[in-house]
């Protein structure tokens, strides 16, 4: 079985951009990581993109609610076009991406966030994995499939609400396709020096439009359509 990481180098060496009328991106990355401390932390790794070239954008909510973008690629052609409206600040940053393990990413912006991830699998992610492999890509574009299959994950993942469908922060129409997920089993991070505590989930679930930031770290591989 391949790893995480066999997934992602697959996909840098592979860019695969889906088909489409509508903005699209597809890679990899965590959807969100929330901690003790009350911070929260996201990767998005969009190896193809259809508004420019691959970028890295790193998400970061403090405990204040407050958002800030890292980004590998000027805001108007990496996640804050969708999101930016829901974030105070968009900063263009080297981001490094380093598989230490095949199921360990090492994320580092110098200066601003050195976070570590440790996936692995359960009953769940291996059927939720094995199904969305599978599906027809019509099948996918289904806003009703979409919602039926973020209340099935919201229900037996343990990670809160799930919308795989909805609107960004900037009001635009998203369907998210995770194609192959993964549990975080593991996660430290320092932000701006200080350490974000240990996973945890926040006393009310953190999110941007209606894409809602698990309660628990989930990696996935995947795609989202985004229409005008």
């Amino acid at each position: 079985m391949k790893s995480p990481r066999d997934r992602a180098v697959e996909r840098e060496r592979h860019p695969q951009l889906p088909p489409g009328a509508d903005e699209r991106v597809s890679g990899y990355g965590v959807m969100g990581q929330p901690f003790s401390s009350g911070h929260v932390l996201g990767l998005r790794r969009w190896t193809a993109s259809s508004v420019g070239e691959q970028f890295t954008s790193i998400w970061h909510r403090d405990p204040a609610g407050i958002w800030h973008f890292y980004e590998s690629a000027q805001p108007r052609f990496a996640c804050s076009r969708w999101f930016g409206h829901g974030v105070q600040e968009s900063t263009v940053a080297d981001i490094d991406l380093a598989w230490e393990a095949p199921n360990v990413l090492r994320v580092t912006s110098p200066g601003l966030v050195d976070w570590t991830v440790t996936l692995g699998s359960s009953p769940m992610t291996h059927v939720m994995s094995g199904v969305g492999s599978v599906l027809p890509y019509r099948v996918w574009r289904s806003a009703a499939v979409l919602k039926a299959m973020g209340a099935v994950a919201s229900a037996t993942l343990g990670v809160g609400t799930v919308g795989m469908t909805g609107l960004t922060a900037n009001g635009q129409p998203f369907d998210a396709n995770p194609l192959r997920i993964w549990r975080v089993v593991h996660s430290s991070a320092r932000i701006d020096g200080q350490d974000a505590g240990q996973p945890a989930p926040l006393p009310e679930q953190a999110r941007l439009g209606d894409f809602w930031i698990p309660q628990r770290g989930i990696f996935a591989i995947g795609r989202v359509f985004i229409g005008a």
